[in-house]
């Protein structure tokens, strides 16, 4: 297997929100360590100079190359941060300088796929990048990029939307979600879930929101329950009974029980149905596959068994649920 390294060009200037910069980036190191042949990102920042750029919070950030320099060459992935600034009246305004989206524009024809963090969805637009297109961003501006960008349809609810290779994220802390649900895809779930388990995050799919997330369990303190943990991830179709988990764990039924209440304070079938249903989530969300064929291959059996696990888990049906957050088109 050939190793994969993606270029990340980050859109920097003055003003610009830190964390919109350098959360992605930590997000994005993490997969090397979390795939077997070191596939992953080699990530750097753009700016109109290689001068020293002061963010909103005051840390100056040094740009790798400039944007000319950038724009020379094939981008994977290009992300745009975003800044604001607050009135007399205490209301936050995105900003959009005039010379950054002008490059924006040309470093998106370059790049395989745009993303933008927080209020970078106003840099987007002002580039003309969503027109036709639904996006969300800071649900603090969104009114102003409805306002501006009448040809953008702005949703302020979801934590990020994708509209084909243009990808918007909403509040700050969200580019961390963004970023995972890029790492999923481009290196496959069991990737993102590994890289959100080392940075203690949930792991929320394209599409997904935060009422509907699953929290992924805290990391435990025996190798045992991990292999267990990967063994269900990986087997999700097949037997995942009492039973069979005891097999493979080499251990008693009640032995088993006991280490799943003690290691992530659940039962081994709850814990199971979980999962599934996080796999049957993202199918739905995905792709076209019929109820029959995700209840198959996620191991509910039945479509029956499947819609009652999400009632359970998830208070909706999983017909509703892919009406609200399905990503591809219908």
């Amino acid at each position: 297997m050939s190793t994969v390294e993606r270029l990340v060009v980050v859109v920097l200037f003055e003003g610009v929100d830190l964390l919109d910069v350098t959360g992605p980036p930590e997000v994005f190191s993490l997969v090397r360590r979390e795939t077997e042949d070191a596939s992953g990102y080699r990530v750097v920042l753009a700016a109109e100079r290689t001068d020293p750029v002061t963010t909103s919070a005051g840390v100056r950030v040094l740009p790798d190359l400039t944007f000319a320099e950038a724009a020379a060459g094939s981008i994977d992935t290009l992300l745009v941060p975003g800044s604001v600034e607050t009135d007399a009246r205490r209301r936050i305004h995105a900003l959009t300088d005039p010379g950054v989206v002008a490059w924006v524009k040309r470093l998106a024809g370059r790049a395989r796929r745009v993303a933008s963090v927080c209020v970078g969805a106003h840099l987007l637009a002002a580039a003309g990048l969503l027109d036709g297109k639904r996006a969300t961003t800071h649900w603090s501006t969104a009114q102003q990029l409805a306002a501006d960008h009448p040809a953008v349809e702005v949703d302020a609810d979801p934590i990020f939307i994708r509209e084909g290779d243009v990808w918007t994220g909403a509040g700050i802390s969200a580019c961390l979600d963004l970023s995972l649900a890029l790492v999923a895809d481009d290196f496959g779930e069991d990737v993102a879930l590994r890289v959100a388990r080392q940075l203690v995050m949930y792991l929320k799919r394209p599409g997904g929101q935060s009422q509907f997330s699953v929290p992924l369990e805290p990391v435990s303190t025996t190798r045992r329950i991990e292999d267990l943990r990967l063994h269900i991830l990986r087997n999700l179709g097949g037997p995942l009974g009492v039973a069979d988990l005891a097999a493979h764990a080499h251990v008693s039924e009640r032995q088993l029980t006991r280490i799943f209440k003690a290691e992530l304070g659940t039962t081994p079938s709850v814990y199971v149905e979980s999962a599934r249903v996080e796999r049957a989530r993202h199918q739905l969300e995905s792709t076209d596959l019929t109820l029959d064929r995700i209840a198959a291959a996620c191991g509910f059996g039945t479509t029956d068994t499947l819609v009652r696990a999400f009632r359970r888990q998830l208070d909706t049906t999983p017909t509703e649920y892919r009406l609200r957050f399905r990503t591809v088109p219908g």
